[in-house]
């Protein structure tokens, strides 16, 4: 077998890694990127900007591209049969946001290469109790839009993002400023527009995922990582009177507000 054959099968098994195993690391190093800033760098390894400044034995918040920082958070090992997107499954965190904090923007990694992972969306299901009561009463049709609207919505964000969506649903549901089913409120227009975009497009009209219907269950029997919220959006939204409404968390590139 000649070099370049062996080389070209070898990047090609880099591509098809599956995940197989992982270390927990908690002294790992960062490497800052362009746009960030300390605020920014402790909300993806959920800690705070003054304790990465004593850490790092900083003087002060300024920090360039290239820097490295040292972070208390996990590291994963890739092992053969590794894919930053099962890692992201693996970890509960958004792919997106893997991919951005080890600035890797293709799907090629390799054995013994060192993936940071961010903890800001760290999540343990809640098992659901079939014995226990709802939070509110539904039919199997209401399950399944409601994971529908959370396949739509949240599809590549992690699992706690996923409870979360469905939760502000149920918030709404259970409040007065808003429809009490959840039909009626997933369907909602105010002011002329659809309240969730899904339902204007047409993809609340794809199958519900597998894991959205675990997730929209598990709200529906009291998880919610919202903290309550009415509303959630993207990190693109640029929408003043959206953005100018106090902070329930981020999850992912998901921000939910009260």
């Amino acid at each position: 077998m000649g070099f370049k054959s062996l080389k070209s099968k070898m990047l090609i098994g880099s591509l098809l890694l599956l995940v197989s195993s992982s270390s927990y690391v908690q002294a790992a190093t960062y490497t800052v990127k362009s746009g960030d800033s300390l605020y920014k760098i402790g909300k993806s390894f959920n800690t705070s900007y003054n304790t990465i400044i004593s850490d790092n034995k900083l003087s002060s918040t300024m920090i360039y591209p290239g820097q490295k920082l040292y972070v208390n958070a996990p590291e994963h090992s890739v092992k053969s049969g590794d894919t930053l997107f099962k890692i992201s499954k693996q970890y509960g965190v958004s792919l997106d946001e893997l991919r951005r904090i080890n600035n890797i923007y293709t799907n090629l990694i390799y054995p013994g290469q060192t993936i940071l992972i961010p903890k800001s969306n760290a999540y343990t299901p809640n098992p659901v109790d079939n014995s226990q009561k709802p939070i509110l009463n539904y039919s199997e049709g209401d399950l399944d839009l409601l994971a529908r609207l959370v396949t739509a919505e949240a599809e590549s964000e992690p699992y706690k993002a996923k409870v979360a969506v469905a939760a502000v649903v149920l918030n709404r549901v259970k409040s007065s400023r808003f429809p009490n089913s959840i039909n009626d409120v997933i369907y909602e227009k105010s002011g002329g527009y659809y309240q969730f975009t899904p339902t204007l497009n047409g993809w609340i009209n794809k199958p519900a995922s597998a894991e959205a219907k675990k997730a929209a269950k598990e709200a529906l029997y009291g998880s919610d990582p919202s903290n309550g919220a009415l509303y959630y959006f993207d990190d693109t939204v640029t929408n003043t009177w959206l953005l100018s409404k106090p902070d329930a968390v981020t999850i992912g590139k998901l921000i939910f507000k009260y």
